[in-house]
């Protein structure tokens, strides 16, 4: 297994934790990142975890590779119009800290981190929950770009890239997961979700990996990625 834990051999003697496999056409998948995650004045830090703070330079060296590569770059970001938060659904009930992305917050802690910010010809998609995936056009954006694979990174690896790896996968994408280019609050929970997702929805996989493949580019040229 690519996540060293202690039910590793359990895992993997009971049928878990097979390799998926990259396809041909990755996309690179960036979620949520902004400053609110990197920020010690916000309620969603990850400040003090070393692990988290390292992640926007995996990040960073991931979009290089990918633009080195002419690979498709996607972003998640969250936003929420609706005065009362209505537009947050339930989801508000349980987290009141999503007002950190309220379009009119006056933390400005929606902020894009430095560097890691979209490029013009780049795919954003807004999300309300979890899963970039769930209210977006995300998934009919990939088919028309023809992606088969996508590499993912971001935060949080128990929440909104664990939610939309999963979808990545229903959707029939390869989900290839970053794991030091996503963050948690602690090294306990961040390496129980990584374990999790590459024992059964994907592959976890290292930043020198995907920066080899996501350089390499696309092994197939296809009509309908550059229609």
């Amino acid at each position: 297994m690519a996540v060293s834990h202690a039910s590793s051999e359990s895992y993997v003697s009971s049928g878990f934790a097979n390799r998926m496999g990259w396809g041909q056409r990755p996309a690179l998948l960036i979620i949520d990142v902004c400053i609110a995650y990197w920020s010690d004045s916000s309620p969603l830090s990850l400040l003090g975890n070393a692990e988290a703070e390292a992640a926007p330079d995996s990040m960073r060296r991931l979009v290089t590779a990918a633009r080195a590569g002419n690979v498709p770059v996607v972003w998640s970001q969250v936003e929420y119009t609706h005065p009362d938060m209505a537009d947050a659904g339930l989801f508000w009930r349980k987290a009141k800290v999503l007002d950190v992305w309220k379009a009119d917050d006056p933390r400005g802690l929606a902020v894009n981190l430095e560097g890691l910010e979209p490029a013009t010809n780049d795919t954003v998609v807004v999300k309300k929950y979890a899963s970039a995936f769930f209210g977006t056009t995300l998934a009919t954006s990939l088919h028309m770009l023809n992606v088969d694979t996508l590499v993912i990174c971001g935060v949080s690896t128990s929440g909104c890239v664990r939610a939309t790896t999963l979808d990545a996968m229903q959707h029939g994408f390869r989900p290839m997961v970053v794991g030091a280019a996503c963050g948690d609050r602690t090294p306990e929970i961040q390496n129980a979700n990584l374990f999790d997702l590459d024992s059964k929805y994907a592959d976890v996989v290292s930043e020198a990996e995907a920066q080899e493949k996501l350089s390499a580019g696309w092994l197939e040229k296809t009509e309908s990625r550059s229609a």
